[in-house]
């Protein structure tokens, strides 16, 4: 399944001529986006500069700590 989603202000002008442009397409289904704001930022708003003010990203290093120390020589081969 295909969602093309309209964006809320759009919808007027580009919902019914998706529809009819993707009428014939079975795994293509046409919504208009109803979200009001961005959940994951804070107290609602949805501005790009409220969210980088107000939420910082957390990249943490997930990868197992490396032993301590060098690794041997490899043996020759030959």
């Amino acid at each position: 399944m295909i969602y093309c989603v309209v964006p809320r202000p759009l919808s007027d002008e580009l919902y019914p001529k998706l529809v009819d442009y993707y009428k014939d397409e079975e795994n293509v289904t046409v919504i208009v986006d109803r979200r009001e704001f961005d959940r994951r930022a804070r107290y609602g708003h949805s501005s790009t500069a409220d969210r980088a003010r107000t939420q910082r990203r957390v990249v943490r290093d997930r990868r197992r700590a490396r032993v301590p120390g060098d690794l041997p020589p490899l043996a020759r081969v030959g």
